[in-house]
């Protein structure tokens, strides 16, 4: 990747506050829309994905995460799909680490699905990604292979692994449904103290339309709390990693584990972060459709004086919380773009 000057040191602007005097501080960015796996609950098996014109290059994803770090970013997670399918990616994230070594950010990760981590571990490594986040759902291979549909459970392990022992550390991420792994939830938990992973676990969201009726899915983390507390001594803890999830510590085993309840609004009043899509559009709430389109702005001018503009404009927009609700049976999305999108 080549970069242009005004792309190598940036020099730091006025940090982005939102109109609640949130400081943005945290970047989801999704690098491709596309992945190698077709989780029943993210996508339909025949998606379409996008023409390579609307996906934003690896170098505009750098000139715009790069110009979110000159106004204050700290944290910049790369999602999908799936990150590591993008052709060239390792580029971006070599490149991207540079602002890890002058200070300008504090952490660079990506959310996973774990396919290709046994072949990217290291030169991850290398980059300075130091954690990644794992969607598992389950340890069951037949299972593994209903859930994401073209995924081989051993593929993951092995990449986990390989993460582990490349250095960085694996959060594994497990989205709960109803009748399919809820009574798995606990295997995996020992899994993850076994292994040294923490596990969060994440309520399925109303988005995009998928190929069956997600009510059916639906498992509320409420109900899988209340199991836990049964079998362990939950004590909830305070530290918050600038996500949404919410944390215990379980007593017996001294692991960690968190809960996204994505529908519940308990993580809007702190929320720091903003998600640009893989067609720089730029999202300042999950459960909200407005949007600014950072692709145009980009393409227009190479200069930064109008996406700074842009980037504020898009800020003063961001809602106080958003309006997630799973409706009765039947109902439409409360967003209708899939997640693979907006990136995990």
């Amino acid at each position: 990747m080549h970069h242009a000057d005004h792309q190598s040191v940036p020099p730091a602007g006025a940090p982005l506050i939102d109109p609640f005097g949130r400081p943005i501080s945290y970047l989801r960015v999704s690098v491709t829309d596309r992945c190698d796996f077709r989780c029943v609950y993210c996508m339909s098996e025949h998606m379409t994905f996008l023409p390579k014109s609307e996906v934003l290059s690896l170098e505009e994803i750098d000139r715009l995460a790069t110009a979110f770090v000159r106004r204050g970013t700290r944290r910049l997670r790369l999602t999908g799909g799936e990150p590591l399918v993008r052709r060239g990616i390792l580029d971006l994230v070599a490149s991207l680490g540079r602002h890890l070594k002058t200070g300008a950010l504090d952490e660079l990760t990506l959310t996973s699905n774990g396919s290709q981590l046994d072949r990217f571990a290291e030169p991850l490594f290398a980059a300075g990604v130091r954690r990644i986040n794992v969607s598992l759902d389950t340890l069951d291979a037949d299972r593994f292979a209903a859930i994401t549909r073209w995924g081989r459970l051993p593929q993951v392990l092995d990449g986990i692994r390989a993460a582990t022992a490349a250095g960085i550390r694996v959060k594994l991420n497990m989205v709960a449904l109803a009748g399919v792994n809820e009574d798995e939830i606990e295997a995996m938990l020992a899994f993850a103290a076994d292994n040294g992973h923490d596990l969060t676990l994440i309520e399925t969201m109303p988005l995009g339309e998928i190929d069956g009726d997600r009510m059916d899915q639906y498992l509320p983390l409420s109900r899988v709390r209340e199991r836990l507390a049964r079998r362990f001594t939950l004590q909830d803890i305070a530290v918050r990693t600038g996500g949404p999830a919410r944390y215990v510590r379980i007593a017996e085993t001294g692991q960690t584990l968190g809960f996204i309840t994505p529908l519940t609004h308990n993580f809007c009043e702190s929320c720091n972060r903003v998600r640009l899509t893989a067609t720089g559009q730029l999202y300042m709430c999950l459960g909200q459709d407005d949007s600014a389109d950072l692709r145009a702005v980009i393409r227009a001018t190479g200069d930064d004086t109008a996406l700074d503009r842009a980037l504020d404009e898009a800020i003063s927009r961001k809602p106080k919380g958003h309006d997630f609700v799973i409706a009765r049976r039947g109902a439409a999305p409360a967003v209708a773009r899939h997640m693979s999108v907006t990136g995990g």
